[in-house]
Parts: structure tokens; sequence; C-alpha cells
């Protein structure tokens, strides 16, 4: 059964079946001495771009690559908009063919590349799914990290807000409030979630690198909700 996912696993990766064995002669002639090459057979290998690649000769699988695109892992375009069902349909697929229980009687290598595969899908899907973490990672892409230990880019009312909140988290007996701080947060990570988009829509890589950072202060406000419904 496996047998059969991985074949199409590959053909659906490669466009084609493995090529033949005169093919595979002249492409190892034609292929550069410094390209990947597969480590099980040694045939070269062309770029994938961050794909899960099986050798189209021996069908092993390759490592993955040490900084993969994970919008294209994921088969999601470039954007801060995905479309989260094809997000979810990827995922479900390249866990089902990647997973390690399928290669429990390959080599240790490939046994290996399997769970190296299988935690990459997941942090992938993980970072995509997040509206946070996925205009993160889209700043990253375009070279704009936020300022570690540093509030310069933000307002002082916001930050006055944003500490008022704390205070009231700290306050014991305070369920309702909590209840009213809980529906704030989440009418205002909707807020910041569209007007990020705008932002990249427009090209605005400044703004929305501002509204995230809003944005990660809400994130930690939602977990310490959580934190202080789950303690009482």
């Amino acid at each position: 059964m496996w047998v059969v996912r991985r074949g199409q696993l590959c053909r659906a990766l490669w466009g084609s079946q493995a090529p033949a064995a005169s093919s595979r002669h002249r492409s190892a002639e034609a292929g550069s001495l410094s390209g990947p090459r597969c480590w099980s057979c040694g045939i070269p290998l062309s770029d994938r771009g961050g794909l899960p690649r099986f050798c189209p000769a021996c069908q092993a699988l390759q490592p993955p690559e040490s900084q993969p695109d994970l919008f294209r892992l994921m088969g999601c375009d470039h954007s801060f908009n995905i479309n989260v069902q094809q997000l979810q349909q990827q995922f479900r697929s390249l866990q089902r063919s990647l997973h390690p229980d399928y290669f429990s009687q390959k080599p240790q290598k490939e046994r290996d590349f399997s769970e190296q595969h299988s935690s990459l899908v997941n942090r992938a899907y993980q970072t995509l799914l997040s509206p946070l973490r996925r205009g993160l990672y889209l700043l990253e892409l375009n070279g704009v990290e936020l300022a570690k230990g540093t509030d310069s880019d933000i307002d002082v009312e916001f930050l006055k807000e944003i500490m008022e909140i704390n205070e009231t988290l700290a306050e014991p007996n305070n369920e309702a409030k909590i209840e009213e701080i809980e529906s704030f947060i989440a009418v205002k990570r909707e807020e910041l979630t569209k007007d990020v988009s705008k932002a990249f829509e427009r090209d605005d890589l400044q703004e929305a690198k501002k509204l995230l950072a809003k944005m990660k202060y809400f994130e930690n406000l939602e977990d310490k909700v959580k934190s202080k419904k789950n303690s009482s």
C-alpha cells in the first residue's frame, strides 16, 4: 500500500514517471558535480524549491532543505491572505505521505529524513495558519524583523491600554472582567488582522510591522487570559 502512495507522491512532485536507465545515465553526465545528488543511488537531482523530494530513480526520500519556502511547501501563494482550506488539505496530504510510520522498514537514514520532513510540515502549517506568525514570516522573507526588547514603534496610548489590561488580569476574583477582556481581545485581533492584510496589499512593510507588533501584545494577553481561566 505504501509503495503505491509513495509512487503517487513521487509522480505528483516530479510530474512524470522515473526516467529510464539511459535517461538517468545522460542526466548524470549532464548534471553538475556540485548540484544535489540522491544519497542512495547518487544521481543528480533537480531543484524542487523546498518541496519534499523522492529520487526519480530509486524513489528514496531525500533530506529537507535547510531553509525551505514554507508557502511553497504548503501549496500557498506568498500572500497574507491565504486559502486556509487549501493549506489544511496540503497539510493532511503531506503528513499522510511523509509520516514516519510509512518508513519503518526503510534504512535509518530515510527514517530520519521522514521525521525531519514531518516536523517541518507541522512547523509550516502552524506558521501559516496563525495570522501573526504568517505575517512575521512574510516580513522575514522580505528582510524585515520585529525589534526585540523595544517598544519604540508602539504608541504610548496603546501601551497604556495594554498595561491597564495586565493590571486587571492580576486582580483576584475578577471572572466577569476576564470574560470582558477575552471578548475585547478577540475583537482587536480581528481588526488588526484586517489592517495587516491591507498593509501587505499596499506593500507597506513598515506599517505591517507596527501592526504585527500590536498583534503580538494581544496574543500574549490571550495566553494570560487562558492561563487565568484554567487556574480558576
